[in-house]
């Protein structure tokens, strides 16, 4: 009897061993994975305070709950589904899906950097404060904001989901369930932070200190411009990360020149300062991807100006030879 029950421990210590090994692979999977996926979550970061700028200081916080809710809804019960079935049945597909979403990316970065040239005219709500436009316009924000984080979601999914396709799937459930936590948690904390940081100066400056004082005032007039920065920033980084998955997209269907291209300038420059090789092939990538992106949202904004139905027909966005163009329509404004 004691022999079976020490045999039965030892069983159970060795399953529980198995289980502590099988924790550790996928937390260091899930670690890989999340790595791989960095440079958008980068973007997504960047993207997202442009949504929350404008509106009352105590809808901040709650907006940008509402939106990371949102986008864990989307990963949690569409993404990560449907990307593990994809991957399972239908690999094939994840690849133009993405294209999709990237060329998406695309139209909506070229809109609003068009829009901040006077190419295209603003809604005509467009300079009215958000907090005057009222709750309709919070729930206008928070659904681009969540339409748009889709996008760059799915792309973070399916970037962890190439990292780990050789797991078992559900090993591969569970990762991609952890990276799509952890990276809402981190997107939205540190948006959080961002958007909450005039506050944060605005109680420094009350403090008796005078070097706390000083620090806090410096960090209420920062904010703003950095806010500004973070939007401009934003926009380029979904032309950026819209235009990398087409370039990426039409070289794994089998189009290299592209790809090849930009390769070889990418090995070119590398070339030149070994010391900063990596660095400048990179910084090449980016460029070639953001002017791919640019180029692809100008035809797509193109297109959908040409027809009498569709966002940008709806909301009026017409260029500067609409009929009423006048200087006030089409003059650049705050995003």
């Amino acid at each position: 009897m004691s022999g079976g029950l020490a045999a039965l421990l030892d069983d159970i210590a060795a399953l529980a061993k198995l289980a502590a090994a099988s924790v550790d692979d996928v937390s260091a999977a899930a670690g890989r994975a999340s790595a791989k996926a960095a440079g958008v979550v980068v973007d997504d970061t960047a993207v997202t305070p442009r949504y929350v700028t404008g509106f009352k200081p105590e809808r901040e916080l709650p907006i940008i709950r509402k939106i990371a809710l949102g986008s864990l809804r989307n990963k949690l019960l569409v993404i990560v589904p449907v990307a593990l079935l994809l991957s399972q049945f239908a690999p094939w597909a994840l690849t133009p899906l993405l294209m999709i979403g990237g060329t998406y990316l695309c139209f909506e970065g070229a809109e609003k950097l068009l829009e901040k040239f006077g190419v295209l005219a603003h809604p005509e709500d467009h300079d009215i404060p958000v907090i005057e436009q009222g709750p309709e316009q919070e729930r206008t924000m928070v659904a681009s904001a969540i339409r748009t984080d889709f996008i760059l979601s799915a792309e973070i999914i399916v970037i962890a989901l190439n990292e780990v396709a050789h797991e078992p799937i559900v090993r591969r459930t569970i990762i991609l369930i952890i990276v799509a936590l952890v990276i809402t948690l981190l997107v939205y904390g540190v948006v959080a932070i961002i958007v909450k940081m005039d506050d944060v100066g605005l109680n420094l400056s009350g403090r008796s200190s005078g070097a706390v004082q000083k620090f806090g005032r410096g960090l209420v007039k920062a904010m703003p411009k950095v806010l500004t920065a973070l939007s401009t920033i934003g926009i380029i980084a979904m032309l950026w990360v819209g235009g990398h998955i087409l370039l990426v997209g039409v070289d794994t269907l089998g189009w290299h020149g592209l790809y090849g291209f930009v390769h070889g300038l990418e090995d070119g420059v590398a070339g030149l300062l070994p010391a900063l090789g990596g660095f400048l092939a990179w910084l090449v990538n980016t460029i070639a991807s953001a002017i791919l992106g640019l180029v692809v949202g100008c035809i797509v904004v193109g297109i959908l100006l040409l027809l009498p139905f569709g966002p940008l027909a709806r909301t009026g966005e017409t260029g500067p030879g609409d009929s009423d163009g006048s200087a006030e329509a089409t003059a650049p404004g705050k995003d």
